[in-house]
């Protein structure tokens, strides 16, 4: 929700996103984003559609994204097919749920490959210019919650899922955020999350060559600004919507904001490029970091714990219902039964 008005990487550059918080009184960020008054340039400022529903004072409930969708679609893979589902399952939940014309990049390119009859993992391959792209890893959440302390488990569950969509960096992204949100449930803080989630994926792949790099010019000592710079330096030449630059906003929002909530989620966003995936994932282990309490107010409140979802039978599903749900799996430790 607060990085959804400012999602477009190629428009929305970090320095955008900084001189629109300063037009607009909100650096440093602490709520979510505000609308402008007066109004600023339309075209250089030039907020998503879906800004009305997700700006300060405007939100009543979450509005829908895919994000969100995915997360809730996990949920019910696992109520229904339990921990040993398939990814030939995955993809019969996605054409039973799931509408065609809310999947983006590669889940539509392998939504349209099952249709057409393809199985995993073809249909992840095939017409498919997507798979290193984060879509995966914005699936991996609810693999993570559901394997509290145990990011092996957790990093195998999503694998399974992302490879109806995606292949190498793609799919090691995802079992990166699997491995994180699961290891935040026992780590020491952050640093400890993010080295303990790396050495889950195969050393020599460019995600986590590039959370080590991350990690390195963290200890180091430079700046969040300067950080971010040398990354982009490192993989600006990658689409705004690839894993490999987007797993450095994540890693260095996460270090950087030293398991406070909203200093967290308030840098990935500032981060730029996927802005409202790398903030939910981000925000997702410095949730389990801090706890459900620690989480102000101002973050929580405006959601009315309510969703908005486009998969079939969820829309309007209260959120604390989903948290139970996702609760009973992971403290069940079989993850279906129907909960």
């Amino acid at each position: 929700m607060l990085g959804k008005p400012v999602e477009d990487g190629d428009h929305w550059t970090r320095e955008r996103i900084d001189r629109y918080l300063r037009l607009t009184g909100a650096l440093p960020l602490t709520d979510y984003i505000p609308v402008p008054d007066p109004p600023l340039d339309p075209v250089e400022f030039a907020l998503r559609p879906e800004w009305p529903e997700c700006t300060r004072g405007r939100i009543h409930g979450s509005c829908r994204d895919d994000d969100v969708d995915y997360a809730v679609l996990g949920l019910h893979l696992l109520e229904t097919y339990g921990r040993g589902f398939t990814t030939q399952q995955v993809g019969e939940l996605w054409l039973l749920g799931l509408p065609y014309l809310q999947t983006f990049t590669a889940e539509r390119a392998a939504y349209r490959n099952l249709v057409a009859g393809l199985v995993p993992p073809l249909c992840a391959r095939v017409d498919n210019p997507y798979q290193d792209w984060i879509g995966a890893l914005i699936r991996a959440d609810v693999h993570g919650w559901v394997n509290p302390g145990d990011p092996a488990a957790a990093a195998e569950s999503v694998r399974r899922d992302a490879v109806l969509s995606h292949t190498n960096e793609g799919v090691y992204g995802a079992m990166w955020a699997a491995a994180l949100i699961a290891s935040a449930f026992t780590a020491d803080g952050p640093r400890d999350a993010v080295t303990e989630a790396v050495g889950h994926i195969p050393g020599d792949c460019r995600v986590a060559r590039t959370v080590g790099q991350v990690l390195e010019l963290h200890a180091s000592g430079v700046s969040w600004e300067d950080a971010l710079d040398a990354m982009e330096r490192e993989t600006g030449q990658l689409h705004w919507i690839h894993v490999v630059p987007n797993v450095a906003v994540i890693a260095a929002g996460l270090l950087y904001g030293d398991g406070d909530f909203t200093r967290t989620i308030a840098l990935t966003v500032r981060g730029g490029l996927d802005t409202d995936s790398n903030g939910a994932t981000a925000g997702s282990v410095a949730g389990v970091l801090c706890g459900a309490a620690a989480i102000p107010r101002q973050w929580t409140e405006p959601l009315e714990d309510r969703l908005r979802s486009a998969v079939f039978g969820f829309d309007g599903v209260r959120i604390s219902d989903l948290a139970e749900r996702t609760y009973r799996l992971a403290v069940a430790g079989d993850g279906g039964g129907g909960a």
